[in-house]
C-alpha cells in the first residue's frame, strides 16, 4: 500500500487560488475548539489555513462523530459548497488555536475561470479523492496498529518536525479522535499504540508523539 502523499498546499505565492483568497480574505484567528463551520450549514466562505490544524468531522447516522481527516497549513477549507452552493457536508473544529484567512466562495467560483487555478483545485480534489480511498482500502484490509501506524506516519510526514530523539509530532487530537479516524474504538486504538511503544517505534507523552522508526512504522502501516 502507498504511503500517504502530502495534501496539495495553497501557500505558496505562485498559487492563483490562495492570491485570490489573500486578495478577497480577512485574516481571522480561532481559539481551540472553535469552528470554523458547521454540517449542515448554507454554503459561505472559504477559509486558507495559514497556521494551526483543523479537524474535519461529520455526525454518523448512530449520532456519533465520525472523524475524516486533519488540514494544516497551506490547505484550502468550505470549497465544495462554495462551487455547488449545497449546504456543508462536514464540520471543521480548531485542535488548536488557527489563523485562517477567511474569503467569500464567490472567489473562489470566480478565480476559477482562470486555467492555473483550476488545474490546482483538480489536483486538490484529486488528492482528497485518492486520500479517500486509500482510508476505505485501510479500513478494510489492515488491523488497528496497521492503520493506527499509518495515520500516525501521516501525522508525521505533515505536521512533525525533526529532533535528535526522531520526528516530533505535537499531537492535538485526543484518543478518542484518533480512534474515530482510525475507525476503532478507543480501547483498540490505545492497544495500538501500546504496541507500537513496546516495539520502539514510538513514544508518547501528554499530547505528544516521537516517532523514533519512521521505517518501521512505514512497515507497520502496511502489514
Amino acid at each position: 500500500m502507498a504511503e500517504p502523499a502530502a495534501a496539495p498546499a495553497l501557500a505558496a505565492v505562485a498559487s492563483p487560488i490562495g492570491a485570490a483568497v489573500r486578495r478577497d480574505g480577512t485574516r481571522r484567528r480561532f481559539a481551540r475548539g472553535q469552528a470554523l463551520f458547521v454540517e449542515g450549514d448554507r454554503s459561505g466562505p472559504v477559509f486558507l489555513i495559514e497556521r494551526g490544524w483543523v479537524l474535519i468531522y461529520c455526525t454518523a447516522p448512530a449520532g456519533r462523530d465520525a472523524v475524516l481527516g486533519v488540514r494544516g497549513p497551506g490547505e484550502i477549507l468550505g470549497d465544495l459548497s462554495a462551487l455547488d452552493d449545497k449546504p456543508r457536508n462536514a464540520s471543521a473544529v480548531a485542535l488548536v488555536e488557527v489563523e485562517a484567512v477567511v474569503a467569500p466562495g464567490s472567489t473562489l467560483t470566480r478565480v476559477l475561470a482562470n486555467v492555473d487555478a483550476a488545474h490546482e483545485l483538480i489536483a486538490v480534489l484529486a488528492h482528497r479523492l485518492r486520500e479517500a480511498d486509500r482510508t476505505r482500502l485501510e479500513l478494510t484490509t489492515l488491523d488497528t496498529l496497521g492503520v493506527v501506524a499509518g495515520r500516525l506516519l501521516e501525522l508525521a510526514d505533515r505536521f512533525g518536525r525533526t529532533a535528535p530523539e526522531g520526528v516530533v509530532v505535537e499531537l492535538a487530537l485526543s484518543q478518542e479522535q484518533l480512534a474515530s479516524w482510525c475507525g476503532a474504538s478507543r480501547e483498540a486504538t490505545v492497544k495500538a499504540l501500546r504496541s507500537l511503544r513496546s516495539l520502539g517505534c514510538i513514544s508518547t507523552a501528554r499530547r505528544v508523539v516521537v516517532v523514533h522508526d519512521m521505517d518501521a512504522l512505514r512497515r507497520h502501516s502496511v502489514a
